[in-house]
């Protein structure tokens, strides 16, 4: 069967996504362009077409991922319902006992970004990006009476801190932490900070 022709954007597109799961499956050192061609059954040249190097590559599907990450994230948070509904579920959503895929991606993002200022860049946008979508929710419900935050910022840097911690543990340290009393922290961080149990944050 003839293989489907794909417009510019199509064919970047499929290349991202291929080289992110190989990302995910043998980490940013070890995969090669020859890798991400493979999985596609294609040559290396046409993804040196579209990514002239392999950081540019790797880069590009970081960039990817976070656009991926966030317009979900957008999506929770516009919900027409209360803003601690859309706040649990975006938390939740987040947290590595939740549905969001990619945690060894973003771990491996963490580490490679340390030497790779292209890709520092990319992670620091990210988490500048998901601080102030916190931010702002949270600031939404205190507004509308909701809860009680008297900093919404610093809350949210405290709870993704929280979250990231948690996503270490869990991935890269099988059965260090049971995933339920994870969750189980995350409620209650939530809970605290929100003082939605009447006790201040500590």
């Amino acid at each position: 069967m003839a293989r489907v022709r794909l417009t510019v954007a199509e064919r970047r597109e499929e290349l991202l996504r291929a080289a992110i799961e190989q990302i995910e499956a043998r980490g940013v050192a070890a995969v090669r362009i020859a890798d991400v061609a493979s999985a596609l059954g294609v040559s290396n040249a046409l993804v040196l077409y579209h990514f002239s190097t392999k950081e540019k590559l790797v880069a590009a599907a970081f960039t990817y991922a976070a656009e991926e990450d966030l317009a979900h994230l957008r999506r929770l948070l516009g919900r027409r319902t209360s803003a601690l509904r859309r706040l649990r579920s975006a938390v939740r959503w987040y947290a590595p006992t939740g549905q969001a895929k990619g945690w060894r991606l973003w771990i491996e993002g963490w580490a490679v970004a340390l030497r790779e200022p292209a890709l520092q860049e990319v992670t620091r946008d990210l988490d500048r990006r998901w601080k102030a979508a916190l931010t702002e929710v949270i600031a939404e419900g205190v507004a509308a009476g909701e809860f009680h935050c008297p900093d919404p910022q610093a809350t949210a840097l405290r709870l993704t801190a929280l979250l990231d911690g948690l996503a270490v543990q869990l991935t890269s340290y099988a059965g260090a932490v049971a995933r339920s009393r994870a969750q189980e922290w995350v409620d209650e961080a939530l809970a605290r900070e929100l003082e939605l149990d009447g006790t201040p944050p500590a």
